[in-house]
């Protein structure tokens, strides 16, 4: 039973959010006249007390005491005796789990959109570096149209961006306190859950005690949108992998990122990027666990739900770890650019083209110009050579009105820069969307300095 019963293990990672918590509940029952000034004062500096003890490492950990709510009111006593049992008027272990996990998330949120801001940054720096480097674009892996690589890795800027949107959304919704919740009815007790509230930095207090005790969606919201950010970390590695394998030699990482092999001294495997496609796994399984376990519990509180710790700090450690691979391997690699651009060229990639240029100088409806560029390449494989290498006179065999200026679009150059519309590949286009993505990270900046300086 105390083996089963005991979180400390794990749970000890709460002690910062713990001990800020029940500092605000101390200066609100003071403010209250639920306990003395005296009393309180003696609580805050035991409460010091115990979080320089656990800084500095020479804090005791004793099994017996559950978890680490208890280990805190336990030490806080041997501190200053008395006065510590008062620190637990109008409050519950229920809601004080509740208040000191929604300050974990929350402060995990923080830390893990920093780092993604740092991986936005180190994409928008690559992606300036090769905006004018031309690979090939693939669907379902196979050559369809030329790209700027700078292009490929800014599409990573705005996955990245909207898991970022959706982590500051979650922090959004979890940013309410069940701090005077109590055990799940409230108390009779004149506290001020407002004040509370604002000392911790919340929005506000939740409306609902049964909700504030009961619930975990804060948690599952931020593991979903944990899932997702690995996800999209995991495309981008798995590309790194196929990126730097022999067949392909897109680009290549230092011996920083790889790892060689027991056996064959030639390797250089892409360690880092598998194993961050690895870890998404773990993440995407710790949203399993916590939905599963939270699936049918009756309201309010049940020790099944001390299980929503373990599955989501583990999730923010290999969330926070995989972001700054990724952000490390993106500044170390190096393009082959003119591996790119001969890989660029193969497999009739600017077909496309040749179709939209019967559509725009033939004013040919899109799906005979497509017939006709389809022909064309068919005749180019006969003779195993390029688009570009087929004659006028080849060309006008197929279709008699096509011009010399049909040269012009077919180059994986001259395909890439056409590529202007909005959104497009075009090198002018990367560079503009660069510079809207740093105007755009560096007002958040002033916005963050603007409001501390409010909160101040």
């Amino acid at each position: 039973m105390t083996e089963i019963n005991a979180s400390i293990r794990f749970d000890q990672k709460l002690y910062r959010q713990d001990i800020r918590g029940s500092k605000a509940h101390c200066a609100m029952l003071v403010r209250q006249g639920l306990i003395s000034a005296a009393e309180g004062k003696k609580i805050q500096s035991g409460l010091d007390t115990i979080l320089r003890e656990i800084e500095a490492g020479k804090f005791k950990i004793d099994p017996a005491l559950e978890d680490i709510h208890m280990h805190v009111e336990a030490r806080l006593s041997e501190l200053i005796g008395t006065p510590a049992g008062r620190l637990h008027t109008a409050r519950s272990r229920n809601d004080q789990v509740a208040t000191d996990f929604r300050l974990w998330v929350r402060d995990a949120i923080d830390k893990i959109d920093a780092g993604l801001k740092d991986l936005q940054l180190t994409l928008l720096r690559r992606a300036e570096d090769y905006a004018d480097t031309v690979m090939p674009g693939f669907t379902h892996l196979q050559a369809a149209q030329p790209v700027t690589f700078g292009h490929h890795l800014m599409a990573y800027v705005e996955m990245v961006g909207r898991d970022r949107s959706r982590l500051n959304d979650a922090r959004a919704r979890l940013n309410e306190s069940p701090l005077g919740a109590a055990a799940l009815a409230g108390t009779s007790l004149p506290i001020d859950r407002d004040s509370t509230a604002k000392a911790l930095g919340f929005a506000r207090p939740m409306a609902n005690s049964l909700d504030a005790v009961a619930d975990r969606d804060y948690a599952l919201e931020f593991l979903s949108t944990a899932a997702i950010c690995a996800v999209h970390l995991s495309r981008l590695a798995e590309e790194i992998v196929i990126w730097t394998s022999a067949q392909f030699r897109f680009v290549s990482l230092s011996d920083a990122f790889t790892t060689g092999s027991s056996i064959m001294p030639q390797k250089r495997n892409p360690d880092a990027a598998e194993l961050v496609r690895g870890k998404v796994g773990r993440i995407v399984g710790s949203l399993n666990a916590l939905l599963i376990t939270m699936k049918g519990l009756p309201m309010t509180y049940g020790k099944d739900m001390q299980e929503d710790k373990e599955p989501t700090f583990d999730a923010v450690e290999n969330l926070e770890l995989c972001i700054a691979a990724t952000a490390g391997m993106i500044a170390d690699l190096k393009a082959n650019a003119p591996r790119m651009q001969e890989a660029a060229g193969e497999g009739y990639t600017t077909a496309t083209d040749l179709a939209d240029w019967c559509v725009r100088k033939l004013d040919m409806p899109f799906r005979q110009a497509h017939h006709v560029a389809g022909s064309l390449v068919r005749l180019a494989e006969t003779q195993d050579k390029p688009l570009e290498a087929l004659t006028l006179a080849e060309m006008q065999s197929v279709e008699k009105r096509i011009s010399k200026d049909v040269f012009a679009v077919l180059g994986v150059q001259n395909s890439v820069k056409s590529r202007v519309s909005y959104g497009g590949t075009a090198p002018s286009n990367v560079k503009k969307q660069v510079a809207r993505w740093r105007k755009q990270l560096a007002a958040e900046k002033l916005d963050r300095a603007a409001k501390t300086r409010d909160k101040a």
